[in-house]
């Protein structure tokens, strides 16, 4: 390497970040390494947030109790931002006024959740993305009668399961016309829709957010853009998130166009253009069998391309395995398996129907992409070589 690495600085306190340094302590990396959260807490898990500790269940979320740190010499800087970078000096500024030195900048600093414009600066209206916004929803709960959620995606439909556990009514608002219809489409987000009815929940699908109902300073319901209002006096906006890029403004980082989703282009093993400079998790656009760069916002995701990355950074050779996407969701007693690319079917064929299960396979052009289950794990899993070598010449195109 023409640049030694003494000083790795990972920028992102969340799930890939933390994998990263855990794969570069495994890996044999012995400098300096330092995890920058912008929130209070060392790093914790997600997933539950709308589950779990949503239903009260649990509260501890850390992914590695407080002694890993230490016992693995990884320094965590909490409740900092990192606020810009120079490239050429190797320096990230940060919120507190200070600057952090690096040798190697792995960039994982994640989503925040989008907000729609214009709407009233009421109390009683959430997002959820930080342990901050869970923790809000929650004690908002124990008073709270009747939920709207905007947003029928996976958070929003964990969370409408979640609610109706604590025992809230709940009304799920989503443009499209199911639920879940831009991840797995309209014969699956059917599905998923007659689950939700029949516990009960109100769905009210293709039909959009004119603006919210208010009372004083509180949030009283929704109105939609049909004219009708739904009532609530608990709100989440749940309509997908955007990466955090703002903070590289002017710093050369090149980032993937907006229409494509956006966030800092990378090569298969994290590696930006801008020498130094790496990035994975939701935040990283890496190649993609859809044909162009693409973020993946998967849990399992993170993980994967933390062992490519920190291999890569330390100058050895990642392991080429191509590995099939996959993304699971619990809701009620259900857990929705999603194997592959759903995104690259031409057809979709539902292949067992029975309630509360069912297995729906992806083809394009014929040839097996994905696999989508509700209840069927075995069946799912069991596709996972077929995927493979189906994925396969695609992902490695160029």
């Amino acid at each position: 390497m023409s640049h030694s690495v003494e000083q790795v600085l990972i920028v992102g306190g969340g799930l890939a970040g933390l994998r990263t340094a855990e794969e570069l302590r495994r890996a044999g990396y012995t400098g300096e390494l330092t995890l920058l959260g912008d929130e209070n807490h060392a790093p914790y898990d997600r997933p539950p947030l709308s589950k779990q500790y949503m239903r009260g269940e649990t509260d501890d979320t850390a992914l590695r109790p407080a002694e890993f740190y230490p016992e693995h010499d990884i320094t965590l800087r909490l409740g900092v931002t990192a606020t810009g970078v120079d490239t050429t000096a190797r320096r990230v500024r940060l919120s507190d006024g200070t600057e952090a030195a690096y040798d190697a900048l792995v960039i994982a600093t994640g989503l925040r959740p989008r907000r729609i414009p214009g709407l009233p600066e009421v109390t009683g209206v959430h997002v959820l993305r930080s342990h901050a916004d869970a923790q809000a929803m929650r004690e908002h709960l124990g008073t709270a009668r009747k939920a709207v959620i905007v947003g029928a995606g996976f958070i929003g439909c964990e969370l409408a399961a979640s609610f109706r556990a604590r025992g809230l009514d709940v009304t799920i608002v989503e443009p499209q016309p199911t639920p879940l219809f831009a991840a797995l489409g309209e014969q699956v987000g059917a599905l998923v829709a007659r689950l939700h009815e029949a516990e009960g929940v109100e769905l009210r699908c293709g039909v959009g957010v004119e603006t919210l109902v208010t009372e004083g300073d509180s949030v009283r319901g929704v109105q939609l853009a049909d004219g009708s209002v739904v009532d609530g006096d608990l709100v989440v906006i749940g309509i997908g998130s955007v990466p955090v890029t703002d903070w590289l403004a002017d710093s050369g980082i090149p980032l993937a166009a907006p229409g494509q989703g956006g966030g800092v282009l990378a090569d298969e093993t994290g590696r930006t253009s801008v020498p130094g400079v790496w990035a994975l998790g939701d935040v990283a656009a890496w190649p993609h069998a859809v044909g162009h760069p693409k973020r993946v916002e998967h849990w399992t995701n993170a993980g994967e391309q933390a062992q490519v990355l920190a291999a890569a950074l330390l100058g050895a050779e990642p392991a080429a395995e191509i590995q099939v996407p996959y993304v699971w969701s619990d809701q009620y007693d259900m857990k929705i398996q999603v194997l592959g690319i759903p995104a690259l079917a031409d057809e979709i064929e539902i292949v067992e129907d029975k309630g509360r299960k069912f297995l729906a396979h992806y083809r394009r052009a014929g040839e097996l992409v994905a696999v989508v289950g509700a209840s069927m794990a075995g069946k799912v899993m069991k596709a996972r070589g077929e995927l493979a070598a189906n994925l396969q010449p695609v992902a490695t195109a160029s």
